[in-house]
This record gives structure tokens, sequence and C-alpha cells, in this order.
């Protein structure tokens, strides 16, 4: 049975302007490659590819995401050395890359150092990998997700699956990419706090995201039935301000794979 795709554009770009500000925070660490080829994957709606392609003066940029809906979202923006590809990064093993550039998408993927080693095999001498992923999972909005998927009948349709967040502390990914090769480096833990309009909107948030994993994986009555369950348990937890001040912290690293 082909896989659900449960993501909708139009719901992650409501926070489009905060879910961009980690983009270009982690596309000012990466070097120009006039001429070369570059792979964003998990590439989403393509807008900000198109902007990491420009930036990085690439001959060829690849935009991989394994969302359909997304991908239709993209194709308009295809041509001049952009193209789009429906993959999952799982199954990605392309060489070859000036540069590798990931925003939001490889904490999905739990076996964090194959996926690392994999990715900075595939770069050319002196290439370049560039990763921005989610680390919130501690803050209520995350942890309450969890909690709810343990709870019947929940637990009993999920058949007992609670996503366990695989990222890990900014030094083990330090470490890993001195082991891998990767001694020129930039790794930093950041907090981005996002004014939304009210406390509700966290629900907004986390449905666009993490919640799509749990909405794939159960019947859409019994997921509604879910989202209630989890806006009833979140909201008393948060405070009721508005605007609503939301800490969300995000790991960035960048490197540069040696030449010898």
């Amino acid at each position: 049975m082909a896989a659900v795709d449960t993501w909708d554009p139009v719901r992650y770009e409501r926070f489009a302007a905060e879910r961009a500000a980690p983009f270009h925070d982690l596309l000012s660490l990466v070097r120009p490659v006039p001429g070369g080829r570059v792979v964003d994957l998990g590439c989403g709606g393509g807008e900000l590819t198109a902007q990491l392609h420009r930036h990085l003066e690439a001959a060829e940029t690849l935009g991989l995401d394994s969302s359909p809906a997304m991908l239709e979202r993209a194709a308009g923006l295809a041509g001049g050395g952009l193209r789009f590809e429906q993959g999952d990064i799982a199954d990605f093993t392309d060489a070859g890359w000036d540069v590798v550039f990931s925003n939001a998408a490889l904490h999905w993927l739990p076996d964090q150092e194959g996926l690392l080693r994999r990715l900075v095999a595939g770069l050319n001498p002196g290439g370049q990998l560039a990763v921005q992923m989610p680390a919130n999972h501690d803050h209520p909005s995350h942890v309450v997700a969890a909690e709810v998927a343990g709870t019947e009948p929940f637990r009993t349709a999920l058949e007992g699956y609670r996503r366990e967040p695989p990222v890990r502390e900014p030094e083990w990914y330090a470490l890993l990419l001195d082991r891998l090769g990767v001694a020129d480096q930039h790794v930093r833990l950041q907090v981005y706090l996002h004014h939304l309009a009210a406390r509700d909107d966290v629900v907004e948030w986390v449905r666009g995201t993490l919640l799509t994993d749990y909405q794939a994986r159960m019947p859409e009555e019994l997921f509604a039935q879910f989202l209630a369950t989890y806006r009833e348990r979140l909201l008393p937890l948060l405070e009721n301000a508005r605007p609503y001040p939301y800490p969300f912290k995000r790991l960035l690293f960048w490197g540069r794979r040696g030449t010898g």
C-alpha cells in the first residue's frame, strides 16, 4: 500500500516567515559554488530551494522530497538548472555534489550517524554539508503528542508507535563530523522565539509538521479525535498570552569535506 501523503503545503506555509528564518541563517554559512552541483534534501514547496539555487550560483540544483503535494507546489519553479524529484532521503546515495543542503528534514530519519556518513561520502572533495534540524522535542508541544499517542484508543491504532526524536546534542554532531573528515565546521544550537497570535496557533504549527507522522498512521476520524485530545492536554500547559511567545530550538551545522 502506498504511503499516505499527509503534508499540507497551505498549512505548512501559514508560518512561512518563521520557518524561513533558520533557512537563511543556514544559507549564510554556505560558500557559493559557481557552476557547481547542489542537492536540497527535503525541499518542500521549492521556494527556498530556488533561493538556494540562485544564491549559490549553481549550474544544477536538485530538490528532493517525498511529498507529492509539496512537489506539485514546486513544479512551477523548475528551470534554469533547478529541478525537483520525488524520493526518500533514506534511499539517497547519489554522489558528486558540491553542496548537500537540508533545511528541517533530516530529523525524520532515525540513524543519524549512518545518514551523515552517507551524505559526507556523497560530497566532492572540498564539498559542503549544511543541515538545519528542529531540536524542540522537550517542549510541551512535542512531549504531549507522544503522551497522547501512548493512550487508548490511539496506542492500539498506532501499534504502540510513539515518535522518538533522533536529534542528538550539538557536540555529538561536531565529533561525528570530525571523524568523517569534516574538520572545517560550524555547529550550533539556536533558539528562535516566535510570537504567534495566540497559544492555539501552536497546535496549528505542530499539526503542519510533527503530527503528520501520527496522522499518516491512523484513520481520518481517529486522527480528529487525537487532535482534539492533544489540544485539550496541551493548551493548559501554555501561557494564555496574546501574542504567544513560542521558543523553538534548532540545530544548525555546516562543514567542508577535506580535499585529501
